[in-house]
């Protein structure tokens, strides 16, 4: 157990960098995609947003397959101090099932609070009202995009934005207002844009966008990326949407009369409220010609495969380095001290001797060593069986108990 907190602990402390690699990275490659296609940037977002996934995933099983013994034989050594860490290591290891404690605390709160937009979801599929004339136009246009599943239709009180959600039995769920007072031909279009979130299986997409944001919530980087998602996707949306009715200008009316609306905010399903609704009206009225920037793709290419060379160098770099140790902690009432040898006392002996001595998993002194004598052995024998009798809390690297050297003086003096 102590091992799965460590891991997790640290591999959480190093997505603090990873992300922001990889929403540096992702910025500047969509920042030159800027006359690409919605769905060439709307794949390279998501793509990023899975690297989010997986780099951790894969820190997390590498942290894992760390082998304590070979730490432990690293730190068993004489002299170890070479393997020392900085206090502000040591500290953090020491805090690390606080703080996946904390995140774990945090993941189950937006989980639940993703669960109660799942049942909601599901709630108003069940008590939605019905009307047999969108049903209907909705089938046609599923239809026409060559969607095979049956795409249920369902009228909410409660609603100011229609919304998308399921995929082997999908949903649109359809504000009652707008069924009363959007002129139908802006409704239909609004249709076919929740149509295309469809065809595309966009909802499975949205919901691996919140699991990562879920179990990466303390990233800003994340929540960049899913902005980005969301937006680009539903430029793609409307592109689809349009082609769909033949008349892109027909859906921005629909969507600048949805502007004026106070919109509702379902992250767990798929609105057309979402992304930049200015923006989004003005791709359809004016879209801009894709022109290809292959320069500029191979620099921001060079520029990953630079960063994950860095970081492949600094793993063999980092692997012969132990982890973060607590060291041993001595307790005082089970020692005793040492009893001065008669026939030095006699002769009046004094001195300082640095003791090297082992401390096994179970905090038992298993051996020491004279590194500096004092001058006279009886002295040394006394200091190194005083030593003996001691115990201690052992050190721990990861959580996890390993032998260790350490030194110390004794100072035998006369009063």
């Amino acid at each position: 157990m102590n091992n799965i907190i460590n891991a997790a602990g640290w591999t959480l402390i190093h997505f603090l960098w990873q992300g922001a690699l990889t929403g540096l990275t992702t910025a500047l490659l969509l920042g030159m995609m800027r006359s690409a296609r919605p769905g060439a940037r709307y794949t390279v977002a998501c793509a990023a947003m899975l690297a989010c996934l997986l780099w951790p995933a894969y820190e997390f099983a590498s942290a894992l397959q760390t082998s304590p013994r070979a730490l432990q034989a690293l730190l068993a050594a004489p002299n170890s101090e070479a393997y020392a860490h900085s206090e502000l290591l040591t500290g953090i290891d020491n805090r690390l099932p606080l703080l996946v404690t904390a995140w774990l605390a945090c993941v189950a709160a937006l989980a639940l609070r993703s669960a109660f937009g799942l049942a909601w979801i599901a709630r108003a599929r069940r008590t939605g009202g019905r009307n047999e004339h969108w049903q209907q136009r909705l089938s046609h246009l599923a239809a026409r995009l060559s969607i095979r599943r049956d795409v249920t239709l369902r009228i909410v009180e409660t609603l100011a934005s229609p919304i998308t959600a399921g995929w082997w039995r999908p949903v649109v769920l359809m504000p009652a207002a707008l069924v009363a007072r959007m002129p139908p031909e802006l409704l239909e279009a609004l249709l076919a844009h929740e149509l295309a979130h469809v065809r595309r299986h966009d909802f499975l997409v949205n919901l691996l966008q919140n699991v990562v944001e879920i179990l990466l919530f303390y990233h800003p980087a994340v929540w960049w990326l899913s902005r980005r998602i969301r937006h680009e996707r539903e430029l793609v949306a409307d592109s689809m949407a349009a082609q769909l009715t033949g008349e892109p200008r027909r859906l921005a009316l629909a969507l600048s009369e949805l502007e004026k609306m106070q919109f509702a905010t379902q992250r767990l399903a798929l609105a057309a409220d979402g992304g930049d609704l200015a923006q989004r009206i003005r791709h359809l009225v004016l879209p801009q010609q894709p022109r290809g920037n292959w320069k500029a793709l191979l620099a921001v290419l060079g520029l990953a495969s630079a960063c994950l060379a860095g970081y492949a160098n600094a793993r063999v770099d980092t692997a012969n380095v132990p982890a973060p140790r607590t060291p041993a902690i001595v307790d005082f009432n089970s020692c005793s001290k040492p009893l001065w040898p008669q026939q030095d006392l006699k002769s009046e002996h004094t001195g300082t001797v640095t003791l090297s001595f082992n401390i096994n998993e179970r905090g038992d002194v298993a051996g020491s060593r004279i590194v500096k004598s004092s001058g006279h052995p009886g002295l040394d024998q006394a200091a190194q069986t005083g030593i003996g009798k001691c115990h201690f809390k052992p050190a721990k690297v990861r959580g996890t108990p390993v032998a260790t050297w350490q030194q110390m003086q004794y100072i035998w003096t006369l009063e």
